[in-house]
């Protein structure tokens, strides 16, 4: 699910970095090491994606961080055809998926959908995560963007 040298987005782009308090560096440092992290309350259990400090359900402090297989289905998408950043002027259009990982309480999270931009999106699809790596950049970081799920015959 990892391809070192594939690069989807073009050059230019701010760098993604957690935020200042640190609260989403275990997410941007699991993907660096090809690694879907998201928070699981060790309280309640509760699945939770974007990060908090705090479980969704029980309030408790310190969600832990689990790793979970990216893999889910599309619940939403959108081709996008207006460039949301300078970068992005001529590289349009793309698709944009709100992704549900069913196998981790049915949190969902924003992301690329690989591939030709024409092509035919369908709710529920599966898909499958790919790390795309920058180490050349600095800091070096890592995206997770997503790709239909090929479907093996047997």
């Amino acid at each position: 699910m990892t391809n070192p040298t594939a690069r989807y987005l073009p050059a230019g782009l701010p760098i993604p970095v957690a935020e200042p308090d640190g609260l989403s560096a275990p997410y941007w440092e699991g993907l660096r090491k090809g690694k879907l992290l998201v928070q699981r309350c060790s309280h309640c259990n509760a699945w939770q994606f974007g990060p908090e400090w705090l479980c969704h359900r029980c309030h408790a402090f310190d969600p832990a961080w689990t790793e979970v297989q990216p893999c889910g289905r599309i619940f939403s998408w959108e081709r996008v055809w207006h460039p949301s950043h300078a970068a992005l002027k001529g590289h349009g259009p793309y698709i944009a998926v709100l992704v549900e990982l069913p196998h981790a309480g049915g949190i969902r999270m924003v992301g690329n959908l690989l591939g030709d931009p024409a092509q035919k999106v369908t709710i529920g699809a599966d898909v499958e995560g790919v790390f795309e790596h920058h180490p050349e950049s600095n800091p070096p970081y890592a995206l997770l963007q997503w790709r239909r799920r090929q479907v093996s015959s047997k």
